[in-house]
């Protein structure tokens, strides 16, 4: 079985820029609805606009935007990574067990985390490249692999008792901001500049957008695509240290459904499913636009049931759009 890289049409580096400028154009779009919820919300309810309320926004969306910053490579090559929430669990209970005590310093937890992370996306990207295997089919059963592996490796159980220092992570505050707030923003720094101002970003649009053009032309897609993963995976380890830190356990039942909402952030930030068009600004402003109604909706007391509806819509909404971009 083919993966969606492979299925997807050639498109001219004329197209190509065109659908960019579409992207653009629908940036702009996603920005204005963006305000406009807030207008909403700020109307619905005094207290949405207060400092303490948009921090608890940016606070909760944290972990969102960095598996949605992660995954946006994935999708960006043509591919898909379903597995996420298991990774965000098993990485969580992995750095936990090393921050049970405060037997170790704070960064062998963390190191211990992410390289778990780095380590499934490294198996996935192996797995996919060299098999040939359809992404959504590998990442599916790592979903139910890493799930395993973070009841095993928790006994099923909460890891409590973990260090001060550990968690301070999820939970800490530097300039008055909450410290997941400041690991996004240097994530995003990172990674958009890595996107548009680095030959290595080009490599990714273009295996995206054609991949038998971009072999051809002598880049390595099995590398970028195998870069794509990894780093997928190192971000959602990432993820999952800092969700670990703000609960103060490590759980291996955590994080289930978190790969749908990093997902439709994508979708909504206007990356195409087909792969090579996409920003990570975009995916930032559809992760701040599912945190503001989800946050939006619980001042209002609006039943979770409702939300879930609510949120299948706007996912469904955006594809939708994507798919007439491209008529």
């Amino acid at each position: 079985m083919k993966d969606l890289s492979e299925m997807k049409a050639v498109r001219s580096p004329s197209a190509l820029h065109e659908e960019i400028r579409k992207v653009d154009y629908q940036k702009y779009g996603l920005l204005f609805a963006l305000v406009l919820l807030c207008c909403l919300f700020s109307i619905l309810s005094p207290v949405f606009l207060t400092q303490q309320n948009i921090l608890n926004v940016l606070n909760q969306t944290s972990i969102n935007a960095i598996l949605a910053i992660g995954v946006t490579f994935v999708i960006l090559i043509g591919g898909i990574d379903l597995g996420l929430g298991s990774y965000v669990a098993l990485t969580g209970c992995v750095a936990a067990l090393f921050a049970q005590g405060g037997n170790y310093p704070v960064f062998i937890p963390i190191l211990a985390g992410i390289g778990a992370g780095l380590l499934i996306g490294l198996i996935n990207g192996v797995v996919i490249t060299r098999g040939r295997l359809a992404s959504f089919i590998v990442t599916l059963g790592m979903m139910t692999i890493a799930r395993g592996i973070s009841l095993v490796v928790s006994g099923g159980r909460p890891i409590s008792n973990l260090s001060d220092s550990f968690n301070y992570i999820g939970g800490g505050v530097l300039f008055h901001i909450p410290l997941p707030i400041l690991i996004v923003i240097v994530i995003f720094i990172a990674t958009y500049i890595l996107l548009s101002k680095t030959t290595h970003g080009r490599y990714i649009y273009a295996v995206g957008g054609n991949d038998e053009a971009a072999r051809t032309s002598g880049i390595h897609i099995n590398r970028v695509k195998l870069a794509a993963f990894t780093l997928c995976g190192g971000l959602a380890g990432l993820a999952g240290v800092i969700q670990a830190s703000r609960i103060t356990t490590g759980q291996p039942n955590i994080g289930v459904g978190y790969e749908l909402d990093a997902i439709a952030a994508v979708v909504i930030g206007g990356t195409s499913l087909t792969g090579g068009i996409g920003r990570v600004s975009g995916t930032i402003i559809g992760v701040m636009i599912i945190g503001v109604i989800n946050n939006g909706l619980d001042l209002m007391n609006v039943s979770s049931y409702y939300q879930q509806i609510i949120k299948g819509l706007i996912i469904i909404c955006a594809l939708l759009l994507d798919r007439k971009s491209k008529q």
